[in-house]
């Protein structure tokens, strides 16, 4: 062999090695809490409560300052994310509990993205709660995309933090000294260490990670360990009384507790921290620059369980909380951060909602959706690269309480409540550019605009058999 096709042998390998890089898929990596307002954190305005890690991979990143969720509860708004269907395509609508263990299980036919991801060539894990089918069902995470589940299954179970039992893939994992007398073992901590080990385990081949932790939800509790001591003595505090462990104790129940104020900072801190592990294992392992992290809450702020989202400002000022279709109630934080990918310190005022996850990821791991959705990538957004599409408008409904549908477009959201109640349902409307906080209800002056927004919740809306909902007329 000669000088010459030495030459040409070594740049055609350089070239491979070049192109190898260029394929190569991300590792990605989506945190989801639960119940999290958009203001519990310090990078959102949050001056109470300590949220270190997620502040910093928010310096190092891109903020979202108007992201929404797919609803204002769990199951519903998960349902969207995994889909990337809105609420009123999305085949689960509403909490829908199952007995004795689970909630309404996705369709067969239904697609989730994690799906999408596996057949790209991911190895995928989920480990927190889950809320979309129970072990056994056609919504089992097994079915719906996931190689690997560890955790709560069923979000009624989530309610304790000290559970009976937690769900390994289809073996019932009994946690030995919970039995709702005793408090023995920590459920998130447990969940946690099943998180780390998966990175570790797959560190060489690209790997999706779904993180829906518990935390912060109620009930309120933790150990009394380094994160509640803390905030232990940092706050006058009113006692919540609730259904305490014991022999008259339910699953679904929220316990008692002393200091709820310091103990939901704890649990925001601790969630926090985990979020620190997670990335602190991905350094280790040397896998920063090819894994992308986004992080999110399912819906806003809560009050359930002796929760106080009024005094750590938890929706930021917003309207609302969580089952509301205000503001405070869909309005969340989103942090992306990818080393080297992403710049640092960025915010960005483009409109995303979780149904725009399912079009971002599959572009991520360099495929396409296999189902027509709701979304639009917003991945031009984070790489500063292309063009950015743009929703026409966005919407959400909520099948509680009467029932609520809501649309946002153009910088007007319109809000019917009662819906399921046709002789007391009315309309509100907001300049939501004007009037973020949503303050002036502004229907009565605009029917015009009333009713051409009500003709967007017509079309966005359509039945299904297990969520029938009450049509607009176009009056």
């Amino acid at each position: 062999m000669n000088k010459t096709t030495h030459i040409i042998t070594f740049i055609l390998f350089l070239l491979a090695l070049s192109s190898n890089a260029q394929s190569k898929k991300p590792n990605i990596v989506f945190i989801l809490a639960d119940d999290l307002g958009i203001g519990d954190l310090g990078v959102y305005g949050q001056e109470k409560i300590k949220t270190p890690n997620l502040d910093k991979l928010a310096d190092q990143g891109i903020t979202f300052t108007q992201f929404y969720a797919g609803t204002s509860v769990c199951a519903p708004s998960r349902a969207s994310l995994m889909t990337g269907m809105h609420t009123g395509h999305a085949y689960v609508r509403g909490n829908k509990e199952i007995e004795p263990e689970g909630q309404e299980p996705l369709a067969d036919s239904i697609q989730t993205f994690a799906m999408d991801l596996q057949k790209a060539g991911y190895t995928t894990g989920a480990f927190g709660k889950w809320g979309l089918g129970m072990v056994g069902t056609s919504g089992d995470p097994n079915l719906k995309g996931f190689d690997t589940f560890f955790g709560y299954n069923c979000q009624r179970q989530s309610h304790r933090y000290y559970p009976t039992h937690l769900w390994h893939n289809s073996d019932r994992v009994e946690l030995k000294g919970n039995d709702l007398s005793n408090k023995e073992l920590y459920a998130p901590t447990l969940i946690q260490g099943h998180t780390l080990q998966f990175i570790e385990e797959n560190k060489d081949k690209p790997f999706f990670l779904f993180v829906p932790t518990v935390l912060p939800h109620a009930e309120l509790a933790g150990p009394d360990d380094e994160y509640f001591k803390m905030y232990e003595n940092a706050f006058v505090e009113n006692p919540h009384k609730g259904e305490d462990y014991g022999k008259n104790a339910t699953i679904a129940g929220y316990a008692s507790v002393e200091k709820p104020r310091a103990t939901f900072a704890a649990m925001v801190t601790r969630m926090d921290a985990y979020v620190g592990q997670i990335v602190a294992k991905l350094d280790e392992l040397g896998l920063r620059e090819n894994t992308i992290i986004l992080f999110t809450s399912d819906n806003g702020a809560h009050r359930e369980g002796g929760a106080d989202p009024d005094f750590f400002n938890s929706t930021a000022g917003y309207k609302g909380a969580k089952r509301s279709l205000y503001e405070g109630g869909i309005r969340t934080p989103l942090i992306v951060n990818w080393k080297n990918k992403i710049s640092p310190n960025q915010q960005t005022i483009h409109i995303g909602a979780f149904w725009d996850v399912y079009n971002t990821l599959v572009e991520l791991g360099k495929t396409s959706p296999s189902i027509q959705n709701d979304g639009i990538s917003f991945l031009p957004t984070l790489l500063n690269q292309g063009k950015q599409n743009k929703h026409k408008y966005l919407y959400w409904e909520f099948h509680e309480d009467g029932g609520r549908q809501a649309v946002l477009s153009k910088g007007w959201k319109l809000i019917k409540q009662k819906v399921k109640i046709p002789n007391e349902s009315y309309y509100e409307l907001y300049n939501i550019e004007k009037d973020p906080f949503e303050k002036n209800n502004v229907a009565r002056s605009n029917p015009k605009k009333v009713k051409q927004l009500s003709k967007l919740i017509n079309k966005a809306h359509i039945e299904n058999e297990i969520y029938p909902f009450i049509q607009f007329s176009d009056n």
